[in-house]
């Protein structure tokens, strides 16, 4: 059974514009659709309330507060039990480096994004803190060469 919520054309509109500008109002994301005010909040509020719109915030750009460097890393892990992994994992999620922690199918097991300062930062961060978690069997990093495209 699926969560999925039927959308037609306008919400998928609406969706295309506040992903462009999360801040535009009521007033002028109806002119942009093509709807007089009243029904096109209708419709934002129905995207909110079916969870389908989850929330609004800021884009933030990493270098100006000191986190210019964002790297992949690739986490294989060695455990297998599960209160070994669920301390692995709260451990990583707390860290203020993390901006992304996912559990992936396969290989590798983590796929973790972090934000720092430079490469001395990540440094620090790999043998300092990721590396030396017990759990830790392999790590890959990789840095980008250029961001094409990223959905924020």
């Amino acid at each position: 059974m699926s969560n999925e919520i039927a959308l037609d054309a306008l919400d998928r509109e609406i969706l295309f514009h506040l992903r462009q500008d999360g801040r535009l109002t009521n007033v002028e994301l109806a002119k942009r659709v093509g709807l007089t005010p009243p029904p096109c909040l209708r419709r934002v509020k129905r995207l909110e309330e079916t969870g389908v719109i989850t929330g609004y915030r800021a884009v933030i750009d990493p270098e100006a507060v000191g986190r210019g460097l964002e790297v992949f890393i690739d986490v294989e892990i060695y455990a297998n039990d599960l209160k070994t992994v669920e301390a692995f994992e709260a451990t990583v999620a707390a860290y203020e480096e993390v901006v992304e922690f996912r559990r992936m199918f396969g290989r590798p097991d983590y796929l973790i994004r972090v934000a720092v300062a430079d490469h001395a930062a990540y440094e620090a961060f790999l043998t300092g803190r990721l590396m030396g978690l017990p759990a830790v069997l392999r790590v890959v990093s990789h840095l980008t060469m250029k961001k094409i495209k990223a959905d924020h």
